[in-house]
């Protein structure tokens, strides 16, 4: 909907509400005309329900007003003593509308002092769970939302099973577009696993201002451009067109800002002509081929710092009891072998030494002479001098394999996953010559992001119906990318991340667990992770010992002053 749109609907609930009440405020002490000036007339009926002023407010956040409207509906027929169930279920369930009853056929009087407090237990029950959701909700839009780490690609940075707290002010909050969704979740219901919001009506969309610019290298939460996937990790072949605020989630880095021009070479990245230089805390991995003539054990890739690798054991005959106890541990199904023995694949970890032990297990580890193992550059090193270790090679994708699956997913453009651009990082209100050679950079933006026509006549670029050689671009664009470079799908396969696409900024680790993908079985606190800020110089510290003691020294003033209060009654 556009913006004269959006203005027309506001006043045409203004009458609707004008409509359907001006007698109650009437009846109420208050002038007619007091129910049709817009938001005045809002902070009126607070007064004639007797609820707060700021009620106002929450009356017009999308997603939050979905809830309180009907509270207000319910408070509005409770002012002028309508309090009975049937009553509560008719103006629910008429959307409002019951009150026009109430207004034109009913003899009510105004309940000046009404007990505001629930008349049933059931009554408060409801009520608290009300506004805790209203309270959640609205710290969760605006200010921090909780996030999890689901996959590796900014491993050794942040962990899958590192549970996030990611500020929305920081850059801004993005307020929703989507006005009917279910409070709380994202783009699904849980359980019933169907869609959880409306496509319609969208509101036009805007961002609170913020205390900073999304900077070259910050780790950045945004609403993933590509995405037409029903449900995130659930492999279906429907696709579905979302909205930006209900696309899914994703975590990278931002390694190149507007107006930057960025090049990957032999899998580095470069900027403006530059090496990047990427903050301490950061963990950049690639693949790697490591071979050695006795086999590469995963200790020695363990040591080096590698956290993604099977491990695969040869097992003798084992009895249902044996196997089950190795059953927790396995990525895969146990498989048999011509001679009547297990294969089994393990995690990293492998299988405890006290189940073997307490299962009388027998087990042989394998160590093949060739492994992939993912590695930062400094534990390559590490690995290269390991004894027994032949050779530790670091892939990179030659510049002869191309793919249309890499950005700009076009077959001129001869780039992959370790050798692409130069490009130029689209700047709100800057110009580029436009030609038929670079517009695959650029289509997508010019049709997608920013709502334009596009079409290619011969050498003719024509946009909007006129033919032109230059584009002025409406917003930033970004360049996001795993620190874990080859087990990260970022925008080297589906391009720049528009700056309305932006969610918000990481900033705290408020819990992690490691073999989080494995079961609870095989769940393990990382406490050294606990507590610990994303961003900042040198080796993340925990809080969580000072968050214990300010808990504690608060609990303890707390039953002082509670003990304190009943000496002196």
């Amino acid at each position: 909907m556009t913006a004269i749109q959006w203005l027309i609907v506001f006043f045409l609930i203004q009458v609707i509400h004008f409509l359907g009440t001006w007698k109650l405020y009437k009846k109420a002490g208050r002038q007619a005309w007091e129910a049709i000036i817009p938001v005045y007339n809002a902070v009126v009926l607070m007064k004639i329900i007797r609820r707060p002023w700021w009620w106002v407010i929450l009356l017009f956040l999308p997603i939050i007003n979905l809830i309180m409207i009907p509270v207000v509906w319910v408070e509005t027929i409770r002012s002028f003593g309508r309090n009975s169930s049937a009553d509560t279920l008719l103006v629910l369930a008429t959307l409002g509308f019951y009150i026009y009853y109430v207004n034109y056929s009913l003899d009510v009087n105004y309940i000046e002092d009404r007990s505001l407090q629930p008349r049933t237990a059931l009554g408060e029950w409801v009520s608290s769970i009300l506004f805790a959701v209203v309270a959640a909700t609205l710290v969760h839009t605006y200010f921090i939302q909780p996030y999890v780490i689901p996959t590796s690609s900014l491993e050794q940075t942040l962990l899958v099973g590192d549970f996030l707290f990611v500020s929305k002010f920081h850059y801004g909050a993005r307020t929703p577009m989507t006005t009917v969704a279910f409070p709380m979740v994202h783009d699904t219901l849980p359980v019933a696993k169907t869609k959880s919001y409306l496509k319609k009506p969208q509101l036009p969309y805007f961002r609170l201002p913020g205390f900073q610019d999304v900077k070259r290298n910050d780790i950045v939460v945004f609403s993933w451009p590509a995405d037409t996937v029903e449900q995130f990790f659930v492999k279906t072949n429907k696709r579905i067109r979302k909205p930006i605020d209900k696309k899914s989630n994703y975590v990278k880095r931002c390694v190149a800002i507007a107006g930057d021009t960025l090049e990957i070479r032999d899998g580095f990245v470069y900027i403006n002509g530059e090496k990047t230089n990427l903050p301490d805390r950061a963990k950049t991995q690639y693949s790697y081929r490591v071979t050695s003539s006795k086999g590469v054990t995963s200790k020695a890739l363990m040591d080096a710092g590698a956290r993604e690798l099977n491990r695969i054991y040869i097992a003798e005959n084992l009895n249902q009891q044996q196997l089950n106890a190795v059953y927790p541990y396995l990525v895969t199904q146990p498989e048999r072998d011509q001679q009547g023995g297990w294969y089994l694949q393990t995690g990293k970890n492998g299988i405890p030494i006290d189940v073997v032990r307490n299962f009388r297990l027998g087990l042989k580890e394998i160590a093949n002479f060739q492994r992939e193992a993912t590695l930062t550059l400094e534990g390559a090193e590490k690995l290269r001098a390991t004894p027994g270790i032949d050779s530790v090679i670091r892939y990179v994708m030659p510049k002869e394999v191309v793919s249309e699956s890499f950005f700009p997913n076009d077959a001129a453009y001869t780039w992959n996953l370790d050798n692409m651009g130069p490009i130029y990082m689209p700047e709100k209100g800057k110009t580029i010559k436009l030609t038929t050679q670079n517009l695959p950079l650029y289509k997508k933006i010019i049709r997608e992001y920013e709502g334009n026509t596009l079409d290619v006549q011969g050498s003719q670029v024509i946009i909007n119906g006129e033919v032109t050689d230059s584009y002025t671009f409406n917003q930033d664009y970004y360049w996001m990318m795993g620190d874990n470079r080859h087990r990260s799908e970022d925008s080297r396969y589906w391009g720049f991340v528009p700056y309305d696409h932006i969610v918000g900024k990481p900033v705290f680790i408020w819990f992690s667990i490691e073999n989080f993908t494995q079961g609870f079985k095989n769940w393990e606190v990382r406490w050294d992770r606990v507590f610990t800020t994303v961003g900042g110089e040198g080796k993340p510290q925990s809080y969580l010992i000072y968050f214990l003691g300010a808990l504690a020294i608060y609990f303890g003033w707390s039953q002082f002053n509670k003990r304190k209060k009943q000496k002196t009654t």
